[in-house]
């Protein structure tokens, strides 16, 4: 956005809106980095009146969430004063919760990862042993930074949610914390505000507020299970009732081996099958298949592969996935120019759209569609 004219998402003046007309201020500032930037330019791009932008930027200087960063020259009259985000002014927990174990990070206000744990977790343990070992990760990393707020805490876990209430369902292969109040239980434990939402949701989430984020896209997670989070519009799609993604149980073979859904012949099954055999061509070929279906019923402009699998071999994932797309394509069935990218750092990116989860609606992101 730095340099840029245009204006953003309009704002309004109106008492009633004072926290709206804020978090399109910091979203700005955060989107100008460390090099800042000017009333004028904050007031040019929200529509707010330039009385609305002073009011604003000195009550967040006040709340020490904005400093000065020097003067820009003008072409007429004073130099101006920019300003910039201070990002270490308040923190946000991100967890992802995994069948197997947990990855927590403490983010400052950039989204910047400062603190990182890991731990093993068993999903199918009893829920409040499940809930000792996120508190305690939730804990330590609240001690990294103890002077400094926490806004709150994300967590990522696998579907099927209701992310509006922050309620699991039948979790694949975890039926029994089918109806139970995570977010709830969470934030007793914790005492500070929680926001659930699957897994591939939290890690799309990041990647669209991330510099590469334009465009509609997929992420596809492969780790002990397979799910997608979709960028539609630039905000993730959940659906009417926030279960879109479960891309991991969409039928390939109908007589294919059973899964853990219910079903048989799921991509997830399948593509797991082949790669505990050694056959990561097959897997990679599997989700392929699956990913060129999403291509060819979303028009989607790419696909971004993550999870601990992918990342055990990113070009296999990274070849075979592209290599299907481009043969359907050659076939008449769209996606030729369809990218097929990685996310690095294995489940990592899962957590940090965990703390998103926070910091997004902060800066004017919600994040959500539908």
């Amino acid at each position: 956005m730095n340099g840029s004219r245009t204006r953003t998402q309009a704002g309004v003046n109106l008492p009633a809106l004072r926290h709206h007309n804020a978090a399109l201020v910091l979203g700005l500032l955060r989107a100008a980095g460390a090099e800042g930037i000017s009333r004028l330019e904050l007031a040019e791009r929200t529509g707010l009146t330039p009385q609305a932008v002073s009011k604003i930027t000195a009550r967040l200087r006040a709340e020490g969430l904005a400093v000065g960063a020097g003067l820009r020259p003008s072409t007429g009259g004073k130099p101006r004063t920019v300003l910039r985000l201070v990002p270490d002014a308040q923190f946000a927990v991100g967890l992802h919760l995994d069948r197997d174990g947990l990855t927590a990070v403490l983010a400052d206000l950039s989204g910047r990862s400062v603190a990182v744990t890991t731990a093993p977790l068993d999903f199918g343990a009893p829920a409040e042993q499940v809930l000792a070992g996120a508190a305690d990760a939730v804990r330590d990393l609240s001690a990294a930074e103890p002077h400094k707020p926490v806004l709150g805490l994300g967590v990522a876990v696998p579907g099927p949610l209701d992310h509006r209430e922050g309620v699991l369902h039948r979790v694949t292969g975890f039926p029994q914390w089918d109806g139970y109040p995570l977010r709830d239980a969470l934030a007793e434990r914790t005492g500070l505000p929680v926001t659930v939402d699957k897994d591939t949701n939290a890690a799309a989430l990041a990647l669209a507020l991330g510099p590469a984020g334009g465009g509609d896209f997929a992420y596809l997670h492969l780790g002990t299970g397979l799910g997608a989070g979709l960028v539609l519009g630039g905000e993730v799609h959940r659906g009417a009732r926030t279960g879109a993604g479960e891309f991991g149980h969409q039928t390939l073979q109908l007589d294919g081996p059973p899964c853990e859904c219910g079903g048989r012949g799921c991509v997830e099954a399948l593509c797991l099958a082949a790669e505990a055999r050694g056959d990561r061509a097959e897997a990679a070929r599997v989700l392929g298949a699956g990913a060129a279906n999403l291509v060819g019923l979303l028009d989607i402009d790419r696909v971004v592969l993550g999870g601990r699998t992918v990342a055990a071999d990113e070009d296999a994932y990274v070849r075979g996935v592209r290599a299907v797309i481009e043969e359907r394509a050659a076939r008449g069935g769209g996606g030729g120019t369809v990218a097929v990218t990685v996310a690095e750092g294995g489940d990592r990116p899962v957590a940090e759209g965990a703390a998103q989860l926070v910091l997004a609606p902060v800066f004017g992101r919600v994040g959500e569609r539908g």
